[in-house]
């Protein structure tokens, strides 16, 4: 059995104060074949948002993977090419969840989160 081990941190982009973002569970350890969910909980007062995820491989540079809207921006979305069939993500007023579909060992990675505001 291979394990798959994936952290992820969060960034704010254009904050004022009072806006935060934490990630839920810093570390996970998933088999190969299963899918993981990575959550971030954001809070903002600003409307024109979006919440972007990155990874990052060892000796790598990051990896911009998708963007989600949300608030004002609902439906304002890009996924990579490289990601469409691979990732896919929930964003609601609160949260936003990445999901990496059947992991394998080559997603060993750290995955960013990231409130960019308008």
């Amino acid at each position: 059995i291979l394990w798959v081990f994936v952290g992820f941190v969060f960034l704010l982009t254009g904050a004022v104060f009072g806006d935060s973002v934490q990630q839920d569970q810093p570390v996970h350890s998933e088999k190969e074949g299963d899918s993981v969910n990575l959550t971030c909980t954001y809070s903002t007062s600003s409307s024109y948002i979006n919440l972007h995820w990155y990874r990052k491989h060892p000796n790598g540079a990051p990896e911009y993977i998708l963007q989600r809207g949300a608030k004002s921006n609902s439906g304002d979305d890009h996924t990579a090419e490289f990601a469409k069939n691979k990732f896919d993500s929930r964003t609601d007023s609160s949260t936003t969840t990445l999901t990496i579909k059947t992991v394998q060992l080559s997603d060993t990675a750290l995955y960013y989160c990231a409130l960019w505001i308008a």
